[in-house]
């Protein structure tokens, strides 16, 4: 019986890993969930699956959580540091880091202080702060077991080969909603038409990152720092299909391919049972119905985030750090409908520019350069405005 953490649980991710849960329940206990303010869902997750302890990040979300379905036997923690101190706790053995942006490398970082093996499903920690989490996981014998599919793939396909005999990793994309629309096109596209994304059922955030193609230059630069590759091993091809979801080369030229329907719960199902493959009564592929599997080079014109992330890929320091945090803001403001979705790229270009690269930062650099970034990304937003 593994006892498990979820930060996150009323995202998309967190709540595929409680279908999870639930269809093993002698294998998984959940003994904590975190959300920001969702607290409707949450307290029907609290009534299901019964945890010892509930963090809830925004504090006025907590207090309501506590007036209207109350907290009895449940350990509260509330405020910015509610999910950081819960992982602490020594009865767990694995926390789902399911939260999207920025936001998790605390609580992330405090898991791996504890002692406790990691299944991530968010990229923006690694980006930010890759060097950094992996030296700390590795000093405390940690596992990070990735989710996304991507980035599971890979993993899986590496199947602790050592580095050395690593030729090239394929990291593949769909291509987003807009693979076929000409450039021109990308100036008129609506909130809603971003929001549809082809393949995946995912957050807001991950579907405009996957509009704008900077979903795939997070990854590459997770993909870096996961697996102690350097950018140049690491070739993105766009696959429509979504079938293939990524794929690894070795020195003799063989090449691995992961396989399997766009459905996250197999990834996150890996991750939670790993090294054991539980059954899964998800349908499989049908190969007779199966056409074909295209593989397209990327359209770095069309999508100028792809470039960006390979430029901060060859600088590493805290570049990746303010691309990430630029990409949020301009992505917060999108949603919002105060930036134009061309204007993204735009953005996080003149931040950039705007950097001085701090080549071996430590987590302060980080923080710092998070919270500029974002704040330098406002300022040019509102004065564009």
């Amino acid at each position: 019986m593994q006892h498990i953490a979820i930060l996150g649980s009323t995202g998309s991710i967190g709540q595929h890993t409680l279908e999870v849960v639930r269809r093993f329940p002698e294998k998984f206990r959940v003994l904590g969930l975190s959300a920001n303010s969702n607290i409707a869902l949450l307290s029907r997750q609290v009534k299901e699956f019964r945890p010892c302890f509930v963090a809830i990040a925004d504090s006025r979300a907590a207090e309501d959580f506590v007036s209207k379905f109350g907290a009895k036997g449940i350990r509260l923690f509330a405020g910015q540091h509610a999910a950081g101190e819960m992982v602490k706790d020594s009865r767990l053995d694995k926390v789902v880091v399911a939260t999207s942006g920025s936001a998790a490398l605390a609580p992330l970082l405090s898991a791996i202080e504890s002692g406790k093996d990691i299944a991530l499903a968010n990229k923006e920690a690694l980006v930010m702060a890759g060097p950094i989490i992996m030296r700390r996981a590795r000093r405390k014998k940690v596992k990070i077991l990735p989710i996304d599919s991507e980035q599971s793939a890979i993993w899986q396909c590496l199947d602790k080969q050592p580095s050395f005999k690593l030729k090239k990793i394929y990291l593949t994309a769909s291509g987003g909603p807009f693979r076929q629309m000409p450039k021109e096109g990308l100036k008129k596209v609506s909130l809603r038409q971003v929001l549809d994304h082809p393949r995946w059922k995912m957050g807001k955030k991950i579907s405009v990152d996957s509009a704008t193609m900077m979903n795939k230059g997070l990854e590459l630069l997770e993909a870096m720092f996961l697996f102690n590759v350097p950018a140049e091993k690491i070739k993105i091809l766009i696959h429509p299909q979504a079938i293939v979801h990524s794929m690894v080369e070795f020195v003799d030229g063989s090449v691995l391919a992961q396989l399997s329907r766009t459905d996250m719960r197999i990834p996150i199902q890996y991750a939670l049972s790993y090294p054991e493959r539980l059954s899964n009564p998800l349908p499989g592929i049908d190969f007779y119905k199966l056409k074909e599997l295209d593989f397209q080079s990327p359209d770095f014109k069309k999508f100028p985030c792809l470039g960006l992330a390979l430029r901060v890929a060859a600088q590493l320091g805290t570049a990746p750090c303010v691309l990430n945090a630029a990409n949020e803001a301009c992505v917060e403001e999108f949603l919002k409908g105060k930036l134009r979705f061309t204007a993204i790229p735009e953005i996080i270009e003149k931040v950039l520019g705007r950097h001085h690269n701090r080549k071996e930062p430590v987590l302060e650099d980080i923080l710092s350069a998070d919270t500029w970034a974002k704040a330098q990304a406002r300022r040019i937003i509102a004065r564009s405005n």
